[in-house]
């Protein structure tokens, strides 16, 4: 009751005490971050090892099991580790308990992958450490097309300077590229021409290698003067590498251009970028966890024209798939919403109390709520997101109980007493429901309690709603003990105990009080028969229970309702081994089958991601490719279309029609789905586990095979690539010995000539013009390397003499194309 008379002897204090409320919930709301959902906040950490070349097999069993081995036992709060190793590289996921330290672990982690490389294949790198969130998904891409640069230039443009440009926005982060080809200088190897004079690709190599440094000379002082002296170690221009020399022959210097052509050219193109059939290159905007989608897509999008004045001539930038207009929608959907909820609410107070002035002091307590409960949620580091805002939704219609009640008792101590003065009639009322008003707020605050037992990301998504609800319920109660009297003393006075006159407002509330008496009197005839068969009316109240309960069999259970964001995300995979080329032209005939079924009207943009993407990429953005084969297509519809999970169960029916051999499932697409699947390619993941990956094969297609039984399932496949076909070279060591030669030199030889020369022998060449680094790459042409006979024609020389020899057998043979620590059916 003290509360109530410091209200009331302070009425100013009161009303500066909720104009305060209003302008600091103002404040705080534009200060808070805006997201799709709060922050969930699990540690993981992810491992992308990197040796190009290596199989799946050897990957795994040389690289991940050593790694995996050395962090369980060397670092702390572990939870699990999972991996993935496919061709050339290895992903490692490392789950910790919560509360762990993320920064000690990937110190820890970090350490431990140095000191364990020596042990590695040689010419290992260290991997990159990433630390991975579930918020941490792509919010838009930034296409980059053009129809007169090449790709290498595009490709090479926004690896080195947009993502430079991008970094300085704070919050958001992007890989690599992807699509493109990646600059390169390339040393394409004339295998009979380097066969001819007797060497091997090593060779070339160590030409290079010997002739492109990047070692300093030092200074000298002569006389007075200290100078710095340079070298010309490192050519100024590309075309000046082919004059390196590699031997003499009959006197003659035989130089690099003599056996390979040197060019400014670009890798091996693993991955393809299509956007609307057309090849480009984009970059993935992600935002970090502890950022706002909207700030970070919209700051994109201002540092965009920036980017295209400085942009090479004939470069086309655009923001595509942009999720946050979805959030938007989201939020906006939901604060809409709550504005209705709040008028009706207003509206149903005017009905029942029938005072407007009662309306107003009923109805200020509900933005009060809110501003206090954003307040709250701001002071606590949460967001407004779809459940703080859904928690303040759901409040408005409590928000007015605790200060209904004030006024509806006010009014009716002075109906009892016509006499008591306003002062006693607010003192007696709060008095009469100090109690009941406060049970019944802690009722509904102490409802939200077991949330804070949820684990997992369900924890990060309810408490946020809990939240909202309980600071916006504790501050409806403390504004019906203050505001509320405050507001009653000084607009209730003049209001008069029955409506007078014969206006429609007077005799709409007279019509009301006998409307609500025949309510009264109908129901207590309603009870008084119900009582008088209690029998009866217990029974019918178990059957609607029964069948209350019956029905939650049926309808089904999900952890969130489906979202239609107008995204489609088709994962297709070829047969294993078809060339990426090949793959690409599957992928134009199945875009044009995609428009068949979805019209044209309604399709915004196809994003067609083909190959795979940098390893570095691997653990920012899920996706399934693992070779050549493997393509995501993304579609994204417009703003009004057909529901989007009918367009899939059509394609789901023909275009397996269509492709016979190819595979195709649907993967997330929108923001919603991919944070609460955090990072997996489904949202059901069975995983097989056992000691022999063999083994487990036929289980998981016999479980898959039963999966897909089940109504309701779709898509079910599993993951990995089985069955991916490989060459098997055997050298005999003993007519290699006969020769000269040592299986490292084959190795080597081989290495160079098929996977270049960037792994274990690095060198790069200074761009005058763009001061960017570029690696110098000693290659077999692909078109040089295209049969088993050119394979085994590769020249092989000594590792420091001159000679050659031919490789001793070879043979097809099979080979897996991934290999996972466990083998999960998604």
């Amino acid at each position: 009751m003290w509360i109530v008379r410091l209200a009331l002897r302070r009425p100013y204090s009161v009303v500066v005490l909720a104009v305060l409320m209003l302008l600091f919930g103002a404040l705080t709301t534009s200060q808070m971050r805006k997201d799709v959902f709060p922050t969930i906040d699990i540690p993981v950490v992810i491992v992308v090892w990197s040796y190009p070349g290596l199989s799946a097999e050897d990957m795994e069993r040389r690289v991940v099991l050593i790694s995996e081995r050395a962090f369980s036992t060397t670092v702390n709060g572990i939870s699990r580790i999972e991996s993935q190793s496919i061709v050339g590289i290895g992903v490692i996921k490392v789950y910790f308990e919560q509360g762990t330290d993320i920064g000690s672990a990937v110190a820890q982690i970090s350490s431990v992958a140095g000191s364990i490389t020596r042990g590695l294949p040689p010419g290992m790198t260290p991997p990159s450490v990433i630390q991975y969130n579930a918020s941490n998904v792509p919010v838009a891409q930034m296409t980059l097309s053009s129809p007169t640069l090449p790709e290498q230039q595009i490709f090479d443009y926004a690896l080195n300077f947009i993502r430079i440009r991008l970094f300085t926005i704070p919050g958001l982060a992007t890989p690599a590229p992807y699509g493109g080809k990646q600059r390169q200088v390339m040393i394409d190897i004339d295998p009979d021409a380097v066969a001819a004079r007797g060497k091997s690709p090593q060779d070339i190599v160590d030409a290079v290698l010997a002739s492109n440094l990047i070692t300093p000379a030092g200074t000298m002082r002569i006389g007075s003067t200290e100078y710095d002296v340079t070298m010309n170690n490192s050519p100024q221009k590309i075309e000046q590498l082919a004059e390196i020399p590699l031997a003499l022959s009959d006197g003659a210097v035989v130089r690099l251009g003599d056996v390979a052509r040197v060019h400014d050219g670009f890798a091996v193109q693993q991955s393809i970028v299509r956007v609307n059939g057309s090849r480009a290159s984009y970059l993935a905007i992600l935002k970090k966890s502890g950022a706002s989608t909207l700030a970070v897509v919209d700051a994109a999008r201002a540092a965009l024209p920036q980017i295209k004045a400085a942009a090479p001539d004939g470069l086309e930038l655009r923001i595509d798939f942009d999720q946050s207009g979805f959030v938007r929608g989201a939020i906006s959907g939901v604060l809409r919403e709550g504005i209705i909820s709040a008028v009706l609410v207003s509206v149903m107070v005017l009905i029942f109390l029938g005072s407007w002035r009662s309306v107003i002091i009923v109805s200020t307590s509900i933005p009060l709520s809110i501003a206090m409960g954003l307040i709250g949620l701001y002071v606590l580091g949460q967001t407004i997101n779809m459940m703080t805002l859904g928690g303040l939704a759901l409040a408005i219609g409590m928000l007015v109980d605790d200060a209904t009640v004030e006024i509806e008792n006010i009014n009716r101590n002075r109906h009892l007493d016509e006499d008591k003065s306003i002062t006693r009639a607010i003192l007696d009322a709060a008095s009469q429901i100090a109690i009941p008003a406060l049970a019944a707020t802690s009722t509904i605050c102490v409802v939200f309690f077991p949330v804070v037992l949820l684990t997992g990301p369900a924890r990060y998504l309810f408490s946020a709603l809990a939240l909202s609800v309980v600071i916006s319920m504790m501050a409806s109660y403390l504004l019906s003990r203050t505001l509320v009297p405050a507001l009653a003393d000084r607009l209730l006075p003049n209001e008069p105990l029955e409506p007078e006159g014969d206006g429609w407002w007077p005799r709409f509330n007279r019509a009301r009080d006998r409307g609500f008496d025949r309510l009264r009197d109908g129901y207590g005839g309603v009870l008084d028969l119900v009582l008088a068969h209690r029998v009866f009316a217990i029974g019918c109240a178990a059957v609607i229970a029964a069948a209350g309960i019956g029905l939650a069999f049926v309808v089904g259970t999900d952890f969130f309702p489906k979202v239609d964001a107008g995204q489609m995300r088709l994962h297709v995979r070829a047969p294993l081994g078809t060339r990426i080329e090949d793959t690409e032209h599957l992928i134009s005939a199945i875009e044009r089958k995609i428009r068949d079924v979805v019209p044209a009207d309604e399709i915004e943009i196809i994003d067609d991601t083909i190959g795979v993407p940098q390893s570095y990429n691997l653990a920012f953005v899920q996706t399934d490719n693992i070779g050549g084969q493997d393509a995501d297509v993304l579609v994204a519809l417009r703003g009004v279309h057909h529901p989007t999970a009918g367009y899939e169960r059509k394609l789901r029916d023909v275009l397996p029609h269509a492709f016979p051999g190819t595979t195709f499932y649907f993967q997330p697409a929108d923001i919603i789905t991919q944070v609460l699947d955090f990072g997996l390619p489904a949202p059901i993941d069975v995983e097989v586990e056992g000691p022999k990956f063999e083994a487990l094969i036929p289980i998981a297609r016999k479980l898959r095979d039963e999966i897909r039984k089940v109504p309701g399932a779709v898509d079910v496949h599993i993951a990995q690539a089985l069955d991916h076909p490989g060459l098997r070279v055997d050298v005999d060591r003993e007519r290699a010995a006969e020769v000269g030669l040592t299986q490292r030199d084959v190795a080597n030889s081989m290495l160079v000539s098929l996977s270049s020369s960037t792994l274990v022998s690095p060198s790069y060449w200074l761009s005058p013009q763009t001061n960017v680094n570029y690696l110098v790459v000693v290659q077999t042409p692909l078109a040089r390397a295209a049969s088993v006979g050119a394979l085994m024609a590769t020249p092989i020389s000594p590792g420091g003499g001159s000679g050659g020899a031919g490789l001793a057998s070879g043979g097809v043979g099979g080979g897996s194309g991934a290999v996972p620590s466990e083998a999960p059916i998604n």
